[in-house]
């Protein structure tokens, strides 16, 4: 079982979301600005059409600055397992271990996406079978390497799955959820096994990060709810509030967008590693 009062914290580190949103040449001055504040991980949405493949997306990344980089997340239903752990067995080797697997079952409307793309519609069981063989197999491309596999989970079952095969847990939330159901569900996560947790930030203040909620959250609402999908945009208030919830919940990987990037930085000077 993973819980925050059994042990020292696990130290902070931080990721960012950096979809490609403009031209090449200032998407990698972006990255190389990321890494340069302290970031740990430059991350990829997996949205086909909207964005480049996070693979190639990726090996640029890793390229132009000396950063972990990571899919946050792809979607399992998108692409045969074998093919998402090729891919992602390929980066760990191109960036020579800074490649970190982020997989989930898909996001909400994952089902209209398959259909248009003549994709079968998986069950949701089906959805976590496939990340299970895709894990499997990236075990076994990897040999005595380690591809670290960040899951993304909110039901029992993805739950469960994550505490047998992640390295690192992520738990998604709608954005109106109470937060003391979330906090709950977070703590009752179990596992023997050394498991780092995260979370998932797209809302500061009243800034929606792109590829990561959509452009219509209600943002004054989830302030009012106290919700953990958001954060106030003062540094110095959101790192007390990333503070209270690695005491609530163990969590110390904490994922925001490219937009807070340049704000947070004073937040990840003082905070990571810590």
């Amino acid at each position: 079982m993973v819980d925050p009062a059994s042990g020292p914290s696990r130290a902070f580190r931080f990721g960012i979301v950096v979809p490609f949103l403009s031209d090449l040449p200032t998407w990698c001055d972006q990255v190389r600005r990321i890494a340069g504040h302290g970031y740990s991980t430059v991350l990829m949405p997996d949205f086909p059409k909207l964005q480049p493949a996070p693979a190639p997306a990726l090996a640029v990344a890793a390229t132009v600055a000396d950063v972990r980089v990571g899919a946050w997340v792809y979607a399992a239903p998108l692409r045969a397992p074998w093919l998402t752990a090729w891919e992602a067995h390929s980066l760990t080797m191109l960036t020579q271990g800074r490649f970190e697997l982020g997989i989930g079952v898909g996001r909400p409307g994952i089902e209209d996406e398959l259909r248009e793309r003549g994709l079968p519609v998986p069950s949701p069981g089906q959805r976590l079978d496939q990340v299970r063989q895709t894990v499997a197999a990236v075990r076994e491309l990897d040999g005595g390497n380690h591809t670290p596999v960040a899951m993304a989970v909110i039901g029992p079952r993805a739950r469960a799955l994550a505490a047998e095969i992640a390295d690192t847990v992520t738990f998604a939330m709608a954005p109106a959820e109470p937060r003391d159901v979330v906090v709950q569900r977070v703590r009752e996560f179990h596992t023997t096994r050394d498991v780092e947790l995260s979370m998932h930030i797209p809302v500061v203040g009243s800034a929606v990060s792109p590829f990561m909620a959509p452009p219509t959250t209600d943002t004054a609402a989830l302030q009012a709810a106290d919700s953990l999908a958001y954060l106030p945009p003062d540094p110095l208030a959101a790192a007390d509030e990333l503070r209270r919830r690695r005491e609530e919940t163990g969590a110390s990987y904490f994922v925001f967008g490219a937009n807070n990037a340049d704000r947070f930085a004073p937040l990840v000077a003082e905070l990571a590693g810590r």
